[in-house]
């Protein structure tokens, strides 16, 4: 049993290894593109860095990151880093950033709404909340829910990584009760078949893509002007 927090925290964080699949960073950055996302913008659970690495790649953009874990040493020197728990609060002053990268770390926290508060906090009005996440609506999840008990990413072998599950009806919630616009969702169209990924989509024709058929999905939206 595990009775230290912040020793449960780090264990977390090791077993998530700080890193996510290409498919899914390559939604991250089409979003980013699709929002003209520009100026200051905080990568929140940056890991080893990798997605700040393709951001930095892009014009008119202040990086900074934010994680439990070291400061990749491989980061570029203008990326400002802050070691910090991610469910605590950020120390920024609010209306700091024009946007928020949150991919692939919800799920390892412990309460989504804390979270979205403090992000809406920190972003200016205008301000673009990118997340991703796994997606519990597909139909290799429905079925592990079925017969294992729980969704497919949030199995005995995904804990204590994986802690909170979500579904698309929860962010959409999150989104009204923090003051967020209604949510754009988006979708890898990889996934359901995890160890033959191409060859399935390919065999298909691409027709089985979007929300039954990708194991993670994107949401973009944005913070409310005031009024």
């Amino acid at each position: 049993m595990i009775k230290d927090l912040a020793q449960f925290r780090i264990l977390a964080a090791n077993l998530s290894g700080g890193t996510s699949k290409s498919e899914i960073k390559k939604m991250v950055m089409d979003i980013i593109t699709a929002h003209g996302i520009k100026g200051r913008v905080l990568d929140f659970g940056a890991g080893r860095g990798e997605l700040i690495k393709l951001l930095s790649r892009i014009d008119d953009m202040e990086l900074h990151g934010v994680d439990i874990m070291n400061r990749p040493e491989d980061l570029p020197r203008a990326v400002s880093w802050r070691q910090q728990d991610l469910n605590d609060g950020l120390p920024c002053a609010p209306e700091y950033f024009d946007a928020v990268v949150c991919s692939e770390v919800i799920e390892h926290l412990e309460n989504p709404r804390s979270v979205f508060r403090n992000l809406f906090t920190a972003l200016r009005p205008g301000g673009k909340l990118v997340l991703t996440m796994p997606n519990q609506e597909n139909l290799r999840s429905f079925l592990t829910l079925i017969f294992r008990g729980h969704f497919a990413s949030f199995q005995e072998h995904d804990y204590p990584a994986h802690i909170t599950a979500l579904l698309r009806t929860d962010l959409i919630r999150m989104c009204q009760e923090t003051g967020f616009s209604e949510p754009y969702f988006y979708y890898t169209n990889c996934g359901w078949m995890p160890k033959a990924r191409t060859t399935w989509q390919k065999a298909s024709l691409n027709l089985l893509r979007g929300r039954l058929f990708s194991d993670n999905l994107g949401m973009a939206a944005t913070k409310s002007q005031r009024t």
